[in-house]
């Protein structure tokens, strides 16, 4: 039995994901007419079509959230704050902004203490996994205020990469921002690495060390405008997003 049975157990595909916010019932049929709706791989054309609860449903090469347990949200943590849900040493820790929300989510990847920026939380474990796992390779961008003025010799050297204690790095994109003064200069980052403090060790080898280090942004999640301390909840465009990375990575 296929998992777009008409004769299968389940719900109507167009309901399905008219629940899941998509559109209405009938725009849905009219996309699943259009071959824009894939179930489990496959395109489905056929508008008495039935799906399993745990299929996985693409619109437009998106994923769909179906499951309305899951939860993703977006914390811009501030400094000082420990990437944990319970410190040893009794610091400023996450529960602080998981509190407040009724399902117990996660964070996926850390921060360093010292760094502010970009956390998501979530109650979605197969999705953590992925996103976090160094050998998926997310992407994160990073702003850095350093010491010292920048040229494009250091960018340049950045780009190119070096050895470290445990092995070669490069970052997959730099660029210096703005005009150093002050004796500081910006300088934003884009690596793929999950490697320990990874950013203030390759500042530190080009001779700029960190001052202030945010993330601003985790694969295709932006913190925008986002205030430091502030949770949001992800947007449809947004989740989608991310699930479409964790099950292409499956």
């Amino acid at each position: 039995m296929t998992p777009t049975d008409p004769s299968a157990e389940g719900e109507r595909l167009q309901k399905v994901l008219a629940a899941a916010g998509v559109a209405s019932r009938r725009v849905v049929e009219d996309m699943i007419v259009a071959g824009r709706i894939s179930v489990d791989g496959a395109i489905v054309t056929e508008l008495g079509s039935r799906i399993r609860p745990d299929a996985q449903v693409l619109v437009d090469g998106t994923a769909i959230q179906l499951d309305a347990t899951k939860r993703y949200l977006m914390l811009n943590k501030p400094t000082g704050v420990v990437s944990t849900m319970a410190d040893e040493q009794g610091r400023p820790d996450l529960r602080e902004f998981t509190d407040p929300i009724e399902e117990r989510v996660y964070n996926v990847g850390r921060l360093d203490t010292d760094t502010s920026g970009l956390l998501l939380l979530t109650n979605d474990g197969e999705l953590s996994h992925v996103l976090a796992h160094p050998s998926f390779g997310v992407e994160k961008t990073y702003v850095a205020k350093v010491r010292g003025t920048v040229d494009q010799r250091v960018i340049r050297r950045l780009l190119d990469g070096f050895e470290l204690d445990d092995g070669e790095i490069h970052a997959d994109a730099a660029r210096l921002v703005g005009t150093p003064s002050r004796g500081h200069s910006i300088v934003e980052l884009t690596l793929h690495s999950g490697r320990n403090r990874i950013v203030r060790r390759m500042l530190d080898h080009v001779g700029h060390p960190v001052v202030e280090l945010v993330r601003r942004s985790f694969g295709p999640l932006h913190l925008g405008t986002l205030r430091s301390g502030q949770v949001r909840e992800l947007t449809t465009m947004e989740r989608g997003a991310i699930l479409t990375i964790s099950r292409s990575q499956r």
